[in-house]
């Protein structure tokens, strides 16, 4: 374990807190964990099985974090991810290679408190062996002033059965501008989701591309977003499926909720297959706030502005 008790850390460590982050997970030895702020890592762990490698370059931190084969990770990895200052820029260079057989869970928690103009960019790659499973759950936290600029790109493969589980959540804080760019490769047998959750208020800017390529036969896939828009909020979504093999299964699931007059929801489904035997399919809705829905709420006490948080949740959740 090498960890830097020093305020930068115990700043960090309180802010993980307030988003819901079990902070002993940073300094028990028993949990894998990275957490870096700006372009300094301020604590590793690594367990048996978990290998982290790390190099500081302009701006960021380039990462490779290693799963032996066989390896199955019993609690979460812990990445603990942000900013304090109000201005800069961190870029953030990370891979992933799952070893076959291996099993691992992370949990991710990508932090800017204070930002007034900070921007966060994160290019990662994925390499998932042969049955091997890998869940990555990434959860942002801005603050409230709009001036994050966030820029997840994501792009990898799945070996033979392998499985990926992506989520990312944006619910608390200002969106501020967001872009994900999102493409994985899928071999035989493979199962990959991804799951995005959004929820953009006053001049947020939303823009998605998620990809899926079932290149091997039997490999299933879907991407699933779910955005909510208010104020003058807009939000473009753009969900890929490719049914390349015999016998895949893909599906585009996309929801975009406006609230107010003043927001713009764009749903783009992309489907296509290269073989008679795939099959892809896409579900897209953009539309409002049930009415009846808020009545029932209101009927029971609850505020306008309260009624629309409880339904927004409930999307979001």
């Amino acid at each position: 374990m090498n960890i830097d008790y020093s305020r930068e850390f115990q700043a960090i460590v309180d802010v993980y807190k307030r988003v819901g982050g079990d902070a002993n997970s940073l300094i028990d030895r028993h949990f894998g964990s990275l957490v870096i702020n700006g372009d300094k890592v301020l604590g590793k762990n690594e367990i048996k099985g978990l290998h982290i490698r790390h190099r500081k370059i302009k701006n960021g931190v380039s990462v490779k974090i290693f799963v032996d084969e066989g390896t199955k990770i019993e609690f979460p990895v812990h990445l603990c991810f942000g900013m304090l200052p109000k201005e800069g820029i961190q870029v953030i260079r990370s891979e992933f290679f799952i070893g076959n057989d291996a099993e691992v869970n992370f949990l991710s928690h990508c932090m800017f408190p204070n930002a007034v103009h900070i921007e966060h960019i994160m290019d990662s790659k994925v390499h998932i062996g042969e049955n091997a499973h890998m869940s990555y759950v990434e959860e942002h936290f801005h603050s409230q002033s709009g001036g994050t600029w966030v820029y997840p790109k994501l792009s990898g493969e799945i070996g033979k059965s392998g499985r990926l589980f992506e989520e990312f959540k944006l619910v608390r804080g200002r969106v501020g501008t967001l872009k994900i760019d999102y493409e994985i490769g899928q071999g035989e047998r493979s199962v990959c989701e991804l799951l995005t959750k959004v929820y953009a208020r006053k001049d947020d800017r939303v823009e998605m591309r998620e990809a899926l390529f079932l290149n091997g036969e039997y490999a299933a896939g879907t991407a699933k977003t779910r955005v909510v828009l208010s104020d003058r909020s807009s939000g473009e979504v753009l969900g890929e499926v490719a049914g390349n093999a015999p016998y895949t299964r893909g599906h585009v699931d996309c929801q975009e909720i406006i609230q107010g007059n003043e927001a713009v929801a764009v749903s783009i489904p992309k489907i296509s297959v290269k073989d008679p035997l795939a099959k892809v399919t896409h579900e897209a809705a953009i539309g409002r706030i049930d009415k009846k829905e808020l009545e029932t709420l209101m009927s029971r006490g609850l505020t306008e502005d309260e009624a629309v948080d409880v339904v927004v949740k409930g999307i979001l959740r």
